[in-house]
């Protein structure tokens, strides 16, 4: 590990102690924080002040340590947890935060809300202390004197070419009390040509008093552990340690520690005033040593479940997924063609393996998506604290898993959705309680799969959507024209136009039109939805609809005239033979099935396809969320393993299609865009129900049919 290398573990290290901090602090707020959490606060601030002083970063000690302090006072239970105390933790959090964010970057540390925190600070420890007198008891005697350590430091060969200076980690010992002693001397240092500038070779015995304990001098070293040897113990057990630092080395290094140590009057003979000398040969135990590299480097690869790698490995990796299931296609097709025995044989295991590999690969892109909702608490802390708001934000659905792709772009999205929903959802605890609310809202932030899809839904229990007021604005803006009455959802569609606002007024937040339609822009090119439910008084839920992956899916191929096409498989429901004495009927647009009557959609004339129908001709009931459409087709080719490939943006105004992909033959096939066949098929249905119109086409209740969940069913 180089020093760059080091740096970066450092940073990502110190951003998830933050992270945890942060929830820590947002979570004790409406709960009573526990002894556990408490010792994990002081612990984050802790780690990231020692691991900073490795790296010379003074500023970031000097900050961190005061906040450290005040965790400590309030660890000791002499600070009680109240909205002040919270909300200045969180800026320290902040402010630490940016400090990393500049050094990350290479720039200037921000001087910011530094010198405001720190005075507060103070005056919380000065306050503390005041009205806190310590009196002299039993525990306080033990703790107050600082404590006499004897050091034998011996790094790894590599520290320096590992980026590690030894310097810096006795700079940083110094800020935790006094070196009161210190030499250093070269082990097996070599006087010819064989010296490695980048190789150490020195050893370093050092005394220190600080008022510390051995887990925090272990933390001061816990960088350079690989490879290294450590041996840390109190004044109380001289003998012990000087037995443990004179059997490291060679007999030169062993004569030259002792005669050290015996220089600074610390022989036990000496420091016991014994006639007697010790035999300090016999192997013992220390209080603290830090292992070789062998022992250390076994121990964390027995304790290590998780690697890291870069996320541009792993979309080639998918990528190249892609190609071996296409050439896998291609070669299950050449071989029925052959109708060779043994090849089909072959190419069938072949094909099971190759999707093993498929789910196996794209199981590490997909990721939970509570990291993202984590980061909503301080979203609702700080917005609701400006607004003068009590809300309480719920998560649930943390764990439903979705394409890291996918994850890295809802932040924004949902985003605006969330402060949305605080600022103009929920209403001020005056208006709360007349209408006999509780006086905190709550938003919902919740996820889960459905019908292959994940959704997501962002819900508040505030005022509602008024229906009136944003059909009066669309009216106001020339948005909607004509006297026909619009449908719920079209009338909550008109929110997601640029620059549509029913607010009163404008705030720092939102009201200026600008943002939901964003949203919609930004979920349509994941290939999504959003759809809002609300009802005025109780409150409203936007539900976002998403495809589970953007690389590859199961599909289920279908034949309209002489095209291809390709349904994602987790949206079908099962699959109907068309009557030919319902072929003339079927144009008009909605049939019953076992006494549901379901919108009917024919794909040739909705694709505007050339050509005439086949002699059989079927229909493939599709599902989103609630809604069923069924889709007249001409053939059912099967299931198929389908490689999503992107549209050029010369195609983007096609509609109802989401993507391509190449079949076994060579051929390219079109993926339907399920989701905006349905929405055109409810729409459909909707101006028949306004005109009048639209017979129902009854299919009996005994047709042949395949229900796609019941694996192995034929069709």
């Amino acid at each position: 590990m180089n020093l760059e290398q080091a740096m970066q573990s450092f940073l990502q290290e110190s951003a998830e102690l933050l992270e945890e901090m942060e929830s820590i602090l947002l979570d004790a707020e409406a709960d009573s924080i526990t002894a556990e959490q408490l010792g994990a606060l002081f612990r984050c601030m802790h780690t990231i002040k020692g691991s900073a002083g490795l790296f010379g970063l003074e500023d970031i000690v000097h900050f961190s340590h005061q906040a450290e302090n005040l965790l400590d006072q309030f660890r000791d239970g002499k600070l009680q947890l109240d909205a002040e105390l919270s909300g200045l933790l969180l800026r320290s959090h902040d402010h630490v935060k940016a400090q990393l964010a500049a050094v990350e970057a290479g720039q200037p540390l921000p001087d910011g809300e530094e010198a405001a925190i720190l005075a507060e600070i103070a005056l919380r420890l000065q306050a503390d202390t005041a009205s806190s007198p310590q009196p002299a008891t039993a525990e306080t005697a033990e703790q107050a004197p600082p404590g006499d350590w004897l050091l034998t430091l011996r790094f790894g060969p590599d520290v320096l070419r590992n980026g590690m200076d030894p310097a810096s980690f006795i700079r940083y010992l110094a800020t935790l009390g006094e070196i009161r002693s210190i030499a250093s001397y070269s082990c097996n240092l070599p006087a010819d040509d064989s010296f490695d500038p980048e190789c150490n070779y020195l050893r370093l015995e050092l005394q220190f008093c600080g008022a510390v304990d051995a887990e925090q001098l272990d933390s001061v070293f816990a960088f350079a552990s690989e490879g290294s040897q450590f041996i840390i113990s109190p004044q109380a057990q001289l003998e012990q340690h000087l037995q443990q630092a004179l059997q490291l080395g060679d007999a030169a290094e062993r004569q030259r520690a002792s005669q050290l140590w015996q220089q600074w009057g610390r022989w036990p003979q000496q420091a016991a005033g014994r006639s007697d000398p010790p035999d300090l040969t016999a192997p013992t135990t220390p209080l603290l040593v830090t292992p070789a590299d062998g022992e250390g480097k076994a121990t964390r690869q027995g304790e290590s479940r998780f690697i890291k790698v870069e996320a541009g490995k792993l979309d080639s990796l998918i990528n190249l997924v892609g190609e071996l299931v296409i050439a896998g296609a291609a070669t299950s097709l050449l071989a029925r063609s052959h109708g060779n025995g043994p090849l089909l044989e072959s190419t069938a295991i072949l094909s099971g393996l190759i999707e093993q590999i498929r789910g196996q690969t794209l199981a590490m892109r997909m990721v939970p998506i509570g990291e993202t909702f984590s980061r909503f608490g301080r979203v609702v802390h700080d917005v609701s604290h400006a607004l003068g708001k009590e809300i309480r934000l719920q998560i649930s659905g943390a764990d439903t898993e979705l394409d890291k792709s996918m994850v890295d772009k809802l932040a924004d999205p949902l985003t605006h959705l969330v402060r949305n929903a605080i600022d103009h959802g929920i209403e001020d605890v005056a208006q709360r309680r007349v209408a006999g609310k509780p006086d905190a809202g709550r938003v919902w932030l919740d996820a889960y799969h459905e019908s292959g899809s994940v959704v997501i839904e962002v819900a508040d229990d505030g005022g509602g959507l008024s229906k009136q007021r944003i059909l009066a604005k669309a009216r106001q803006r020339g948005i909607l024209a004509g006297d026909n009455p619009p449908t719920e959802q079209d009338v909550f569609r008109l929110i997601f136009e640029a620059g549509f606002s029913t607010a009163a007024q404008v705030s720092n937040l939102s009201g200026r039109g600008v943002g939901l339609d964003v949203v919609k822009k930004n979920i349509e090119q994941l290939r999504g939805t959003v759809e809002v439910e609300s009802e005025e008084g109780l409150g409203t839920t936007f539900r976002l609809r998403l495809p589970l992956t953007l690389a590859i899916i199961d599909g289920f191929l279908v034949t309209v005239g002489s095209a291809t096409f390709v349904l994602p498989l987790d949206t079908v429901v099962e699959c109907l033979a068309l009557p030919e004495t319902q072929e003339a009927s079927s144009a008009i647009g909605r049939f019953s099935l076992r006494g549901e009557v379901l919108p009917l959609l024919e794909l040739r004339r909705f694709l505007e396809l050339d050509g005439q129908p086949g002699p059989r001709r079927n229909v493939v009931i599709i599902q989103t969320g609630d809604c069923k459409v069924g889709l007249v087709v001409d053939a059912l080719n099967g299931e198929f393993q389908t490689v999503i490939k992107p549209l050029s943006p010369l195609f983007r105004h096609l509609k109802a299609i989401s993507g391509s992909t190449i079949l076994g033959n060579g051929e390219v096939a079109l993926i339907l865009d399920v989701l905006a066949l349905t929405q055109h098929a409810r729409a459909q249905e909707h101006m028949q129900y306004l005109a009048g119109q639209g017979a129902a086409v009854t299919l009996p209740d005994n047709w042949p049919y395949h229900d796609n969940r019941q694996p192995g069913k034929p069709i």
